[in-house]
């Protein structure tokens, strides 16, 4: 039995080498578990690995979605569930890594069986979340889904509208929906999960760090080739990190000092925000403290090792 290797972590955590490494020394391939690394038009903006980075393991689900796309956690689980088979079938082993650990739940827990919503009802809380925002949507939500709401950051503007069209639509709070979930992908014995838990300021100036060498390396034109096209605002890629901050310095709203400090600003909390989820919802999750890629590599392998030779 082929043990697939799960691993989750904060934005700049540094899973990318790692799942190379793990990927060279196993013969894995690689299956991107980032919401926003799904997008073809943002490469830079969102640290997709870069061609160099494919180029040593094969990878798979990066870039592979169009901007004007509304790319669900559905839709992942079936073109992963579809990658993991086919790297399984071929003997080799699949490597899911990405900071969207809901992917991740997904794969292991499986997916809530909820009602498809009305496009009707989707227009209607974008129009609440445009004229609203985050804090008037959340305001909404406790109303009728308190149990959703608590657990909602206002800045996280897709999930909250998840719920409230969830809940218009079915008239039952998204949290009932958690006892009709699918079978999970991935068997209990068949996959090994670890967490990289670095030092948060380790890890924020990192993404001070990060967000400075995208800017350098041409960020800024993916975000005026983005904006060119008039997307909806509201679509999951004009969410990505700095993608509103630089729009807004494109527009002539603020200097290019704010949006980048704004950017930078946002991403750390994000990744506050990844290091409380991870918590909460991966308490089991072996963690990895330390930052050296040597030594997580041979955690992980000994941990992989141990499994492995259960089957």
């Amino acid at each position: 039995m082929t043990t697939a290797i799960l691993i989750h972590g904060p934005t700049a955590s540094g899973k990318t080498p790692l799942a190379i490494a793990l990927a060279g020394t196993l013969g894995g391939e690689i299956i991107n578990a980032d919401s926003m690394q799904v997008y073809q038009d943002l490469n830079i903006l969102t640290a997709r690995p870069t061609e160099t980075d494919m180029a040593k393991a094969p990878h798979h689900l990066f870039g592979h979605v169009d901007a004007a796309t509304r790319y669900s956690t559905g839709a992942w689980l079936k073109e992963a569930q579809a990658r993991i088979d086919d790297i399984k079938t071929r003997g080799k082993i699949p490597i899911i890594v990405g900071g969207t650990g809901l992917y991740l739940l997904t794969l292991t827990e499986g997916l809530a069986q909820i009602p498809p919503v009305p496009e009707d009802i989707r227009a209607d809380v974008r129009k609440i979340m445009q004229e609203e925002g985050g804090a008037g949507l959340k305001e909404r939500l406790f109303k009728v889904d308190p149990a959703s709401a608590e657990r909602l950051n206002k800045g996280d503007r897709q999930r909250l509208s998840r719920a409230y069209e969830v809940w218009l639509a079915t008239g039952l709070p998204f949290s009932s929906f958690k006892e009709t979930r699918s079978e999970p992908v991935l068997a209990p014995d068949t996959w090994l999960g670890i967490t990289l838990m670095p030092p948060r300021t380790k890890v924020y100036a990192r993404i001070d760090r990060r967000f400075k060498a995208m800017l350098v390396e041409g960020a800024m034109d993916e975000v005026r080739q983005l904006a060119a096209r008039d997307l909806d605002p509201e679509l999951p890629v004009m969410k990505a990190h700095g993608m509103p901050w630089l729009s807004a310095y494109i527009r002539g709203e603020i200097d290019a000092d704010m949006a980048a400090n704004y950017a930078s600003r946002d991403t750390r909390r994000y990744a506050k925000r990844q290091y409380t989820w991870i918590s909460r919802q991966f308490p089991f999750w072996p963690r990895i403290p330390g930052e050296d890629l040597e030594k997580r590599k041979k955690v992980i392998l000994a941990l992989y090792r141990e499994i492995d030779a259960v089957h």
